[in-house]
This record gives C-alpha cells, sequence and structure tokens, in this order.
C-alpha cells in the first residue's frame, strides 16, 4: 500500500475538499473518471537507492518507476523542476522491440585478434528482437492516462518552469486540448513541428514525416527563454557577395542618420560629409580595424560580417535536425530514440546553467545526457529496466553523478511492463483466452463446479489501474459484470496494490446489484515468480602481471534461462519460416559467456547501495567500455580491480541484472 497520497494541487485548508471546480473541456467516454482519482491524489511509496555514482552533490536521479509515483515523491521532498521534456507513448498502436545481439565468445576474441579478423555482425544470425514496450492503448484510456501524468509533473514545476511534450498525429491534438486545461491556454507558446524523416511514398495519401511539440510555460509572464540560432539560408547567405583576401565574406551597411528619429553626428572624414549614425572616435576604429567600404559615388557604409552574425532565430518549423541514423555515435539500440540536437536545442531555449531538467518518460536517456553536458541537474524516470540501464551506462560514459533509485510499489517488474504482463498471463493457473468475454477480462479459467470465471488483471501499462480502489470495484460492479455471458456465477479479480482491503469488501457487501461472487487476489504473489537470477560459476585470481597489483573475478560459466528461451524461440520461429532454407540458428558456446553484457565489481560494500568501482560493457560488436571509455579490445572473460572485490553484479544481453557475493 501507499505510504500515503500526495494531492496533485496544493493541500487545501483542513476539511476543504479538493479540486472542487473540476471541470473538464475536452468530453469523451469516461473523461470524468479521472475526477475520483485526481481528488485522491498521487500514492507515494518508499523510495530505495540502488547506486550512487560520484559525490552527486546536485541530487541527479535516475529513477525506475511510474511518473506519477515519481512525482509524488518530488512533490514529498519539495523539489520543483525548471524544465520538463517528454516523450510518452503516442498511442499509435505500435509495439516497439529491442534487437538483442549475441557477443563474441571471449574464448575466442584472442584468435580474431591474431588472425586480423574484421568483425562482422550477422543480424539474422546473432540477433533476435525482444518486445521492449507496447504503444497499444485505448483512446479514453490514454487520454485519462495522460491527464494524470501531465497533472502531477505540474505540480512539481517551478513558477517560472516550461514543459515539452512530444507527440505524433495519432493523438497530438487531443492532448493539446488536455494540456490546455491544466496549463491554461494563455500559457500555450508554440506548436513546434520537427520534420523527423524524409519524404514517405504513401500510395494511399500524404506521407507523415514529421511529429508535434508542445511548448507551455507555468506562468504567462515569468519563464526561462534563450534565443536559440541557426545557420542563414542560402537565400540570405547569398546576400554577403564580396570578401576581404582573407576570404571572409561581408555585406555593406548605411553609415548615415539620415531620416533617423534621435539625429545623429555631423562631420567630415576623409572628404566625406555628413550626418552619421556613429561618433567620429567610433568611425576611426572602424577605419582601423579595416571595416569600412568607401564607395564610388562617394559614400562609406560599414562592413557587416557573414561569421560574426548570430544566425536566425529558430522558428516553429525545424527542418535542420536529422533524425538518429543507425551509423551515428549517440545510437543506442532502443526504439524511437531522439537525437541530442533536438533537446540541446531545448534544454539550451528553456533553461539556464544549473537549472532542473526532468523527464518522466526518459526512453534511452537523451534528455539528460544533454542536460548533464549542458551543466543543468537532471531528473530521469522510466518505468522499463532497459531504460534505466541504457541512460545509466549513457551517463557515466558522460562523466555524470547521480543516483539510481526504485519506487517500491510492489510491482516486480520483468524489465518492462508489457514484457511482465506477457509472463503473468502464463503463470496464473489455468488462464485461457476467452472470445465471449469483454476485452476488460484478461480471459477465464474453467472450473467443473462453477464453470467459466472471468479474470480481471490490470494493465501494468496503465499505472491508473495498478491500485484497486472503489472506483475500480464500481467499475467491475456496474460496468464489467452486467455485460458477462449469462451462467457466470464468479468472478476473479487481481490487484498489484489496494487501498485498503477492508474498505473494498465493505463496497462489495453494500453493494447489492450483483449476485455474482467476487474473489480478489493479490498479484505481487505471482510477480514474485516473474523474476528469476541467472546463474554464474567464477573465481578471483590475483593480479601479479601488472605494474599495479589487484584482483581479477575470471567468469568461467554463465547461464540464462530467460536468454536461452528467447534464443530457442528465435531459432524455432526461424526454421518454421524459412522457405528457402537459408536460416542459420543462433547457437551460444557451452560457457555461454556470449550472452552477457555488462559487469559490474563493487569493492566498497558487501551489502545495500551498490558501488561500482569497477565495470565492463561490450557492446554489440563485442568492444569493451571500461569504466565509460570506450576501447578496441575484446572482453577476455574477466573483469579486474585495484581493491578486493566484495559483490559481482553481471547483466545478461537481455536486461536481467544478478547480484552475487564474492567470499574468496
Amino acid at each position: 500500500m501507499p505510504i500515503k497520497f500526495v494531492p496533485f494541487i496544493p493541500e487545501p485548508a483542513e476539511g476543504q475538499a479538493v479540486l472542487q471546480n473540476f471541470n473538464r473541456i475536452l468530453k469523451y467516454k469516461g473523461s470524468d473518471a479521472v475526477k475520483s482519482v485526481l481528488q485522491r491524489g498521487m500514492p507515494l511509496y518508499e523510495m530505495e537507492t540502488l547506486e550512487t555514482v560520484g559525490e552527486n552533490k546536485d541530487g541527479n536521479m535516475v529513477i525506475r518507476g511510474e511518473c506519477v509515483s515519481a512525482c509524488a515523491y518530488l512533490k514529498e521532498k519539495g523539489v520543483q523542476v525548471d524544465l520538463v521534456y517528454i516523450d510518452p507513448p503516442f498511442a499509435s498502436g505500435a509495439d516497439y522491440a529491442k534487437k538483442v545481439y549475441i557477443r563474441r565468445n571471449p574464448k575466442v576474441a584472442e584468435a580474431i585478434r591474431k588472425a586480423e579478423e574484421e568483425m562482422k555482425m550477422d543480424d539474422d544470425f546473432k540477433a533476435f528482437e525482444e518486445k521492449m514496450y507496447g504503444d497499444v492503448w485505448d483512446k479514453e484510456k490514454y487520454l485519462n492516462w495522460m491527464y494524470e501524468n501531465l497533472l502531477g509533473i505540474k505540480s512539481i514545476m517551478s513558477e517560472s518552469a516550461s514543459i515539452y511534450v512530444h507527440l505524433d498525429y495519432h493523438i497530438c491534438h487531443y492532448v493539446k486540448i488536455l494540456l490546455d486545461e491544466i496549463f491554461g491556454e494563455s500559457n500555450f507558446r508554440n506548436e513546434i513541428i520537427w520534420k523527423r524523416a524524409t519524404a514517405h511514398s504513401d500510395a494511399e495519401f500524404y506521407g507523415n514525416n514529421y511529429d508535434c511539440i508542445y511548448f507551455y510555460t507555468a506562468s504567462q509572464d515569468t519563464y526561462t527563454y534563450n534565443t536559440v540560432y541557426t545557420n542563414y539560408d542560402e537565400e540570405y547567405a547569398a546576400r554577403f557577395k564580396r570578401s576581404d583576401p582573407d576570404g571572409r565574406k561581408w555585406d555593406d551597411r548605411d553609415l548615415t542618420a539620415k531620416g533617423l528619429s534621435g539625429g545623429g553626428y555631423s562631420y567630415t572624414y576623409k572628404g566625406f560629409t555628413s550626418l552619421w549614425r556613429c561618433p567620429i572616435e567610433t568611425m576611426e576604429r572602424l577605419d582601423n580595424e579595416g571595416r569600412l567600404y568607401f564607395t564610388s559615388n562617394g559614400g562609406i557604409r560599414r562592413k557587416l560580417y557573414l561569421d560574426e552574425l548570430p544566425g536566425m532565430p529558430i522558428q516553429s518549423m525545424w527542418t535542420d535536425i536529422n533524425p538518429v541514423n543507425s551509423q551515428a555515435i549517440e545510437k543506442e539500440e532502443y526504439a524511437t530514440q531522439k537525437p541530442e540536437a533536438l533537446l540541446e536545442r531545448i534544454i539550451s531555449a528553456s533553461s539556464d546553467s544549473n537549472m532542473l531538467v526532468a523527464d518522466f518518460f526518459g526512453g534511452s536517456g537523451v534528455t539528460v545526457a544533454v542536460a548533464a553536458k549542458l551543466g543543468r541537474k537532471f531528473i530521469h524516470c522510466d518505468i522499463g529496466i532497459n531504460s534505466i540501464q541504457t541512460t545509466r551506462d549513457r551517463l557515466i560514459a558522460n562523466g555524470a553523478s547521480f543516483d539510481v533509485v526504485e519506487i517500491k510499489d510492489g510491482v516486480s517488474l520483468y524489465r518492462n511492463p508489457v514484457q511482465t504482463m506477457d509472463v503473468i498471463k502464463r503463470l496464473i493457473p489455468g488462464l485461457k483466452n476467452e472470445d465471449s468475454l469483454d476485452a476488460f477480462w484478461e480471459g477465464a479459467i474453467s472450473d467443473s463446479r462453477l464453470g467459466l470465471i472471468p479474470v480481471y488483471v490490470p494493465n501494468l501499462m496503465d499505472s491508473t489501474s495498478k491500485l484497486l480502489d472503489v472506483v475500480t470495484m464500481n467499475r467491475i460492479i456496474h460496468d464489467a459484470i452486467p455485460d458477462l455471458p449469462a451462467g457466470v456465477k464468479k468472478v476473479i479479480v487481481y490487484y498489484v496494490d489496494i487501498t485498503s482491503e477492508k474498505e473494498i469488501w465493505d463496497f462489495i457487501q453494500k453493494d447489492d446489484s450483483t449476485e455474482i461472487e467476487i474473489e480478489l487476489r493479490d498479484l505481487k504473489e505471482i510477480l514474485d515468480d516473474v523474476v528469476v537470477q541467472d546463474e554464474a560459476r567464477f573465481h578471483v585470481e590475483k593480479v601479479t602481471d601488472s605494474l599495479i597489483p589487484g584482483y581479477a573475478v575470471m567468469i568461467d560459466a554463465f547461464v540464462s534461462d530467460r536468454v536461452q528461451a528467447k534464443i530457442e524461440e528465435h531459432n524455432q520461429k526461424g526454421v518454421l519460416n524459412d522457405k528457402k532454407k537459408s536460416f542459420k540458428p543462433i547457437h551460444i558456446s557451452e560457457a555461454g559467456l556470449e550472452t552477457i553484457e555488462f559487469l559490474s565489481l563493487d569493492c566498497t560494500a558487501a551489502d545495500g547501495i551498490w558501488h561500482s568501482d569497477s565495470e565492463i560493457k561490450i557492446n554489440k560488436l563485442g568492444y569493451t567500455i571500461v569504466n565509460g571509455k570506450q576501447t578496441k579490445d575484446f572482453w577476455d572473460g574477466r573483469i579486474c580491480s585495484d581493491k578486493k572485490p566484495l559483490r559481482l553484479k553481471i547483466r545478461n544481453i537481455c536486461g536481467d541484472e544478478t547480484v552475487w557475493a564474492i567470499n574468496d
């Protein structure tokens, strides 16, 4: 259960109702259902610090958890954010997958080096795909979910803060109205159009090659905005036709003050008499610097150099920032990754040095990586473990300091919500799909005595459904149960968290609208079985073959049942779908070291918060990144440290992490 509920709006006076003047502008089915959630407040949970990187004097955070719960924690701590950029799911109906690469077997890596073989990755042979998250939403639920998230974000924004909301054509027009409701139409600043792709050859309609970014401020008058410039277009640059001997291009500007209000300076300079814009001292300085142009018809004009101009102020149509291509240095194996240049423009425009920048759907960590480079404080939040790992590794490579924290909301997620949902379906005994049931029900269990038993499972993709409260139970009793087929005698309702079990049972017993039996079950009992540790065999050796003595942890074998299951699934699908018999299945060596992506040693503490005193990441080409620094070395099957290691952490190529104590 939550510790408490934190109001979305400032604390009311004692006895005062919250959100009494609640009024929705955008009307749709269920639009008023969010009212009770907002009146209840944001659920506040315990936060556990998993790792501290550097001194972290600025309090930077990488948070694994839901946006609203993160906002509850930040508001309770009195944290105020100066700039928010979010790139939430677009309600596009698409699933996003990560390509998982098999690493180079360290047992043969040295042989490859000696033979000077060029490393090549055959995607079909050495990689498989794994679903990371599903952007599949009922539109009405999506809008309620977004409303709650946006109101939570607003609650921790400073009075001078700005927010940028990145969307595409599927849902942007609806969310624009939500933003008007929450931030006020008068605080709308711009609709930015980002051309994210080249022209599409869509045969039946116009190509969709842009995204919308809505820019709002918390107040109408007080907010940060720094003009950002871009290069002049060719048409404007063509005006600078003349050049100095050193090649600097310039155009000329009038130096006379004729026709200007306020007068000027009347004097003769080198035989030219006029009313000038500048005093004679300035004229002499410009002449000494070679900045005067003496015309053929008896005039003096000032040289305006192209390379000294700041550029063209950025407009709301952005066509000069390319998406992240497959060869880009910043490329991460993360779906929907946005380019750093996009965030650099937003952060530079709407924040100053040392301000706090937050992204509550952080993805690959572009926002906080750029914020750190630009000297801003940062908060990254995301529900997926892949996002947290990708961001953590990215920030370490940039030398940033931060804490990795996790919201303890009772949900033991397996990598991300969509994969966890898939696992849950398999773990609930007897659960099967049932076509006769509405989509509200996850499926049904067949019972010899009771017949068909519909089963409700909260959607972990939707934070609003995780907490079983009176509102949800009322919906089950009055909306979902009446639509069940005749003859249903019992339903099972799973929950992740519950406001109060007594409150829910009292509500069920007082409501006499249904005779169907309702059984409540705690989903955490199943979720606890979702996260299974990998197995590793290793030993510790003292290093004596280097100038600085130390320790080496040698990985003898590594087994991940989950990774192996994914590989077997990939191989089976490949064989079944291979009509030309050219499919090459993935094979793993007996030691299994190819399924390791990351290793870390804690030489500081044997338990509690993790301290990564030494770490190695193996990229998809097999090269190692040692303590954040890219190398051209292959992994040799070990990880070294100066001090005696106390704990070992290994991350497999799918993202599961397991920690072992080192007792040698």
